[in-house]
């Protein structure tokens, strides 16, 4: 039979083995640090590398971007893709100009579906990249205190990335970012995000393929509908607001 350690040499033991699990902690956490780091220098460069090539003001512009997606070919839904993608992670490229000429050059359908699907892809992304960098920092500075309260309620999170997702003045990159932060799981983050970008993706894609048509009166028609959209949730938060409200 193996003997036990004396008292004093199982509290060494002890001792060495969580100062050990510190310093590795501390490799993990300087290592996550300098990828963090590395990654925001990368994104830097990408949307600097885009602004001073020029295709930043293709991207902007959605009659432009629509001809560059036209000359692709089959490529041009990988295109629509990865530049929601792109949008999402470097946050001061704007999805709308994409969505618009996915609409204008493959309609509502397929448009809407290459929007929804590089939106989600994007969403995931930033959301995987805050988790990986961000989450065990902060459970090293609160402990427990972590899965308590607001960060720890799932439906109130989940809510949270409902709503902002159909918000459209709500920044949809943040929000990706910030949920990574939180105890939010996976599953349900990538579930509030594709429900709650359905919408505003349809109408952007509607919007552009009505504009790839020129009906003045059609386009109209569209961009009141795109605005009616982001006035929806708020008309049913005072409605809810008005009925909470206690009867004097």
């Amino acid at each position: 039979m193996q003997e036990a350690l004396p008292l004093g040499d199982a509290s060494k033991a002890r001792r060495g083995a969580a100062r050990i699990g510190r310093m590795h902690l501390m490799q993990s956490t300087r290592f996550k640090l300098l990828a963090g780091v590395a990654l925001l220098a990368s994104l830097a460069a990408l949307y600097r590398l885009l602004h001073e090539t020029g295709a930043l003001t293709t991207i902007l512009n959605p009659a432009a971007l629509h001809d560059l997606i036209d000359r692709l070919g089959v490529w041009g839904p990988l295109a629509v893709i990865g530049l929601m993608v792109l949008a999402i992670l470097v946050s001061p490229i704007p999805s709308a100009p994409i969505a618009a000429a996915a609409g204008a050059a493959y309609g509502q359908l397929w448009g809407t579906v290459y929007v929804l699907v590089g939106a989600e892809i994007g969403a995931l992304a930033a959301f995987g990249i805050a988790r990986w960098l961000g989450t065990e920092t902060l459970r090293r500075w609160f402990g427990e205190r972590l899965s308590v309260g607001l960060m720890g309620s799932q439906n109130m999170l989940t809510g949270i990335v409902l709503l902002s997702r159909l918000l459209p003045f709500v920044s949809f990159d943040i929000v990706s970012y910030a949920a990574g932060l939180t105890v939010l799981s996976f599953w349900r983050f990538a579930l509030a995000t594709l429900l709650g970008i359905v919408p505003a993706s349809f109408l952007l894609a509607h919007f552009g393929g009505k504009m790839a048509t020129g009906n003045a009166l059609q386009i109209a028609l569209a961009a009141l509908a795109l605005s009616a959209v982001t006035l929806i949730p708020l008309a049913v938060k005072l409605v809810r607001d008005r009925w909470r409200r206690p009867k004097p």
